[in-house]
């Protein structure tokens, strides 16, 4: 019996490899068909390197071609393994209705981070910006008691058929915080999945509407949260916050560093120093440089990153906190002009990112490698 060419490959049509779904024609595996009088090769690649895959792929084309054609056939099959390019993207998902995502970062704690942030919020909205923030510091909620709303809780509502939680309102901002979920008294002991899983529901389960800037209050470091955050959102810039001291600004490089590595690329809008200089309420034009002079402002030229301002330590900033009224909400205050000057740079540094540079997307990081210290070249 004389075997064809063609009539072995419409056969070939009714054999699938197992795990691919198509027959192995459709699926492109069969690669080329030979006869040669009562011989035939039969080319093969698959994409599973499993052993018993590819000897099941192999009798299976041996059994058809004797039963079907002729049990004295010589059947080769030559088979060739290529794994499909794998990616592992996180593919992060925009929130409808939010224009810019803004991460605030520290290198280390204390530095007044979660202070800066919602100063900044408030100021925005008195800029007539609408906003929303998303306090992430799991372990250390700060948003719920500087805007006085430790006792509220999430409310559940229907958008587009689908439950979701709305976020609560203060002094015209939309807030987010792990706060509203536990007792001020508890502790949240998390491993980091779970932490990562709690901030994706408060980030896409949120019926956030229309927003001109989310705040992301992260937490101090550059940790897995930080990470969760930048695989599940595409951020549009990055504010790092730093005191003057040493010790802060070599964490404060570290953090700049994070978001200008290779396997992040988050754009760093600029640095904020915090707590610059101490003014006595009763010596108001006097400058006392406690935690060191100028140090965030050097590192931001040494990095050559924008310099966003600095902030007085001022006892009224510490207490506004606390009693849930941000100091920049204080009208006509040296505390005021402070963050609208800071607040008038981030918002002129978001616009030139912009202008300048296509939207980032979510952060894609396919190895460990991807997290190392290490810069591989």
């Amino acid at each position: 019996m004389k075997l064809d060419r063609k009539e072995i490959l419409a056969a070939l049509e009714t054999i699938t490899i197992a795990g691919e779904g198509k027959n192995m024609v459709e699926s492109g595996a069969v690669k080329n068909v030979l006869t040669f009088g009562n011989e035939v090769v039969v080319d093969l690649v698959i994409a599973t390197p499993a052993l018993h895959i590819k000897k099941r792929a192999e009798e299976d084309i041996k059994k058809l071609i004797h039963e079907k054609f002729s049990p004295e056939a010589e059947v080769k099959v030559n088979i060739k393994v290529e794994a499909p390019e794998k990616t592992n993207e996180i593919k992060g998902k925009a929130i409808p209705g939010i224009s810019n995502i803004i991460a605030v970062a520290s290198g280390k704690g204390g530095v007044g981070k979660s202070t800066v942030t919602a100063n900044l919020a408030v100021t925005l909205a008195k800029m007539g910006f609408k906003v929303g923030v998303l306090d992430a510091d799991i372990y250390g909620p700060s948003m719920p008691i500087m805007f006085d709303v430790e006792n509220e809780k999430p409310i559940s509502v229907e958008v587009d058929g689908k439950s979701k939680m709305k976020p609560i309102e203060s002094y015209e901002i939309k807030l987010l915080s792990i706060g509203f979920f536990t007792a001020p008294s508890q502790a949240v002991i998390w491993r980091g999945p779970m932490a990562a899983k709690a901030l994706n529901q408060m980030i896409f389960d949120a019926a956030w509407g229309e927003l001109d800037f989310m705040l992301i209050d992260l937490p101090p470091g550059t940790g897995d949260i930080h990470l969760s955050i930048m695989q599940s959102l595409p951020i549009t810039g990055a504010v790092v916050v730093s005191t003057p001291q040493a010790v802060a600004l070599a964490d404060a490089k570290k953090g700049v560093s994070m978001f200008q590595s290779d396997s992040i690329n988050v754009p760093v809008l600029g640095i904020i120093e915090n707590m610059a200089y101490f003014t006595p309420e009763e010596l108001p034009n006097n400058k006392y440089y406690i935690f060191g002079n100028g140090g965030a402002k050097n590192l931001a030229e040494d990095l050559q990153v924008p310099f966003l301002g600095e902030v007085p330590l001022v006892q009224s900033i510490r207490e506004a906190g606390d009693y849930g009224r941000p100091a920049a909400l204080q009208t006509a205050s040296v505390i005021e002009s402070v963050f609208e000057e800071i607040t008038r740079n981030v918002v002129q540094e978001t616009v030139n990112r912009n202008e300048s540079l296509p939207p980032t997307e979510a952060i894609k990081i396919t190895t460990m490698a991807g997290c190392s210290a290490v810069n591989k070249k």
